[in-house]
């Protein structure tokens, strides 16, 4: 008997998995993102310059003896907007999705050392995934919080240093594509 999971990680907006593959991006170090890749449209009464929808996705499956995951961290496209359109609050945006792939890389460093236990599989990797997910969303409000949405360009430099660290420190585990 075969069981199947799919969890899907929801920020800022809602994240569906979508039907068209061009409607998001999977991170990926060269690519970075512009503001063409931002297809939303902002909410009327907003202040907030931009937003970026961002997710993790994880597809685990068990026979009983052992288990497998596949990992994805997405952009969604029409979830995410840009009212303000500068390379600077670009940079930002940028620094949400690379927060994103930091923890899909914890996650898979958290899935790579889980040891099976048949009984009680589903039930862990949820937890796993929860604790995962409840600090990325951590991450996301501390980065907002310091640099004050962006605002504050001494501290925007630090966190991108402090990501652009994160991943290189995280290198070994962005191997779950």
């Amino acid at each position: 008997m075969i069981f199947r999971i799919v969890i899907v990680s929801l920020f800022f907006l809602s994240f569906i998995i979508p039907g068209n593959k061009s409607d998001v991006i999977q991170w990926n170090a060269v690519r970075r993102l512009s503001w063409s890749d931002f297809k939303g449209e902002p909410p009327i009464n907003t202040s907030n310059a931009a937003l970026t929808s961002s997710g993790i996705l994880i597809n685990f499956s068990t026979n009983g003896q052992s288990f497998h995951y596949e990992l994805r961290c997405n952009f969604d496209k029409k979830n995410s907007w840009g009212r303000v359109k500068n390379d600077y609050i670009l940079s930002h945006e940028q620094g949400h999705f690379d927060i994103a792939e930091i923890y899909t890389r914890k996650l898979n460093k958290a899935l790579k050392r889980y040891r099976y236990r048949a009984a009680s599989c589903n039930k862990d990797i949820n937890t796993i995934y929860q604790n995962t997910m409840s600090e990325l969303q951590q991450m996301q409000n501390e980065y907002d919080r310091q640099t004050d949405y962006s605002r504050n360009p001494l501290q925007q430099r630090k966190w991108l240093t402090r990501i652009d660290n994160y991943l290189d420190d995280l290198k070994q585990f962005s191997d779950y594509k």
